[in-house]
C-alpha cells in the first residue's frame, strides 16, 4: 500500500518545523520528511538571533511577529523550550548609513518594535570598553536576545506531533512527482508518497528539489563561518548585548557567561554542491574574526579560540527568502532564507499554513517575497545594501 499524506514538508529544519506545527494544529495531514535529523541543516549552525532590526519592513514585520513566540512559547507552542536569552541588540552602521538607520527605527516603532537609536555614549555604556571610532548612530533593542534553534525546530515538532503531524527523518525526497498540472506526491530513497501538496523547505538542496517539478529557483548553496572565543576572566558574557557591526564586517554574542560566538559576514563560499562535507574556518578566516572582533572590543585580544564550524544554508540574488506557490498546483517554496530564516520563523509558518490551507495568509502579508519577484525583474532592496558579503 502506497504512503500517503494531504502535505509532505521536505525538511526539518526550524522553517519547516514551525510549518508543520501551525498546520497540524488546524487539522492537516502533515509529513514532514527529513533528509538527516531534526536541525542537522542550517538550523544547526544557527547563531540565534531573536532580534527584530531589519533595513526592509516587510521582513521586519515578520521578525516582530515571531517574537513573542520566543518569550511566551508556552502560551503559544505548548511543548519544548527554545531557550530565549534576552540580551539587548545593537546595530552598527557606518556613519554614511546613519539616515538609513534612524529611518528604520523610525518605521519599527511605528510598527510596533521595541527599538530606540543610541549615539556613541550610550554603544559605550551598553557594552563596557567597547570603541566606538566612527559611530554616528546605532540602533538598539533592549527586549531583543538569543535562542536554541535546534530546541525551537524540536519543540515546534514536538507541538506538531500532538496534533497528529508525523516526521520521518534518514530519507532522501529524490525529486517532487507531478501529474499533469498538479503535484502528486515525492519520490525517496525509500519509496514515493502520495500528496496533493508539497512545500519545499529544503534549504541548501531547495533548487535542486524544484527543478524536479519544472521550476527553476536563484537559491545556490551559501557556506559561512562561526566560532567561539573563550573570554577575559575579567570580562562575564553577561554583560553584553547581541552586536550587528556592519562597519567591520562582524557579529558577536554572549554563549552562556565564558564564551564569545562571533561570525564574519564576509569570507562567505557561495556556490557548489550541498552534499560536499561541512568544514570549519582556516586559519585565515578565523584569524579575520579575531582582527574584526577585536577592532571593535580590544580588550577581547586576551580571550582565546575554543572551537569553530560551518553552517550551510542557499541563498538568493537580494538574500531575501522566497515564500509562496510556484509551478504546478500545490507546489509551495519557502526557501532561500540566506542565514537570516532563525527568528522570522514562527509569522512565517503561519502565513505558509493560511496561504495553504486558506489561499492567503492574514498573519503576514508574503507578496514582497513571491518566488517570480526574480523573474520579474524585481528583487528586494534594502537600505543597507546586501547582508552577507563574498569577498
Amino acid at each position: 500500500m502506497r504512503e500517503r499524506a494531504g502535505i509532505v514538508v521536505v525538511g526539518a529544519g526550524v522553517q519547516g518545523a514551525s510549518l508543520a506545527f501551525h498546520l497540524a494544529r488546524r487539522g492537516a495531514d502533515v509529513l514532514v520528511v527529513e533528509r538527516g535529523t531534526i536541525a542537522s541543516g542550517a538550523t544547526g549552525r544557527s547563531s540565534g538571533f531573536v532580534r527584530m532590526h531589519y533595513d526592509l519592513e516587510s521582513e521586519a514585520a515578520l521578525a516582530h511577529r515571531s517574537f513573542p513566540y520566543f518569550t511566551a512559547w508556552d502560551e503559544h507552542v505548548g511543548a519544548g523550550d527554545p531557550g530565549f536569552v534576552r540580551t539587548g541588540f545593537l546595530q552598527l552602521v557606518a556613519p554614511a548609513l546613519a539616515p538609513a538607520l534612524r529611518a528604520n527605527v523610525e518605521t519599527h516603532r511605528r510598527i510596533g518594535i521595541d527599538s530606540r537609536v543610541v549615539g556613541p555614549d550610550e554603544v559605550a555604556a551598553l557594552v563596557p570598553g567597547i570603541a566606538v571610532d566612527g559611530i554616528v548612530a546605532a540602533a538598539y533593542e533592549p527586549s531583543s536576545g538569543y535562542a536554541d534553534p535546534s530546541g525551537t525546530a524540536a519543540g515546534f515538532l514536538a507541538a506538531a506531533r500532538r496534533h497528529g503531524a508525523r516526521v520521518v527523518q534518514g530519507r532522501v525526497v529524490e525529486r517532487i512527482l507531478v501529474a499533469g498540472e498538479r503535484v502528486a506526491g515525492v519520490a525517496t530513497d525509500a519509496g514515493p508518497i502520495d500528496a496533493p501538496v508539497v512545500v519545499a523547505v529544503a534549504g541548501a538542496w531547495s533548487a535542486e528539489l524544484a527543478a524536479t517539478a519544472g521550476v527553476e529557483i536563484p537559491v545556490r548553496p551559501w557556506r559561512h563561518h562561526t566560532a567561539y572565543f573563550g573570554l577575559p576572566a575579567a570580562r562575564p558574557a553577561g554583560d553584553i548585548p547581541i552586536v550587528l557591526d556592519d562597519p567591520n564586517g562582524v557579529y558577536f554574542r554572549p554563549e552562556g557567561r565564558e564564551l564569545l560566538l562571533v561570525g564574519l559576514e564576509g569570507a562567505n563560499e557561495v556556490g557548489g554542491s550541498p552534499d560536499r562535507p561541512l568544514e570549519g574556518p582556516g586559519s585565515a578566516i578565523v584569524g579575520r574574526m579575531v582582527d574584526a572582533v577585536c577592532t571593535r572590543l580590544p580588550w577581547m585580544a586576551a580571550g582565546d579560540l575554543r572551537t569553530a564550524h560551518g553552517g550551510q544554508d542557499g541563498i538568493t540574488p537580494d538574500q531575501r527568502a522566497i515564500l509562496g506557490a510556484a509551478g504546478p498546483d500545490g507546489l509551495y517554496l519557502a526557501c532561500g532564507f540566506s542565514g537570516t530564516g532563525f527568528k522570522t520563523a514562527p509569522a512565517i509558518g503561519a502565513a505558509m499554513a493560511e496561504l495553504i490551507l486558506d489561499g492567503a495568509s492574514a498573519t503576514a502579508d508574503l507578496d514582497d517575497f513571491r518566488p517570480a519577484r526574480f523573474a520579474e525583474g524585481r528583487p528586494l532592496v534594502g537600505s543597507y545594501g546586501h547582508l552577507w558579503r563574498d569577498d
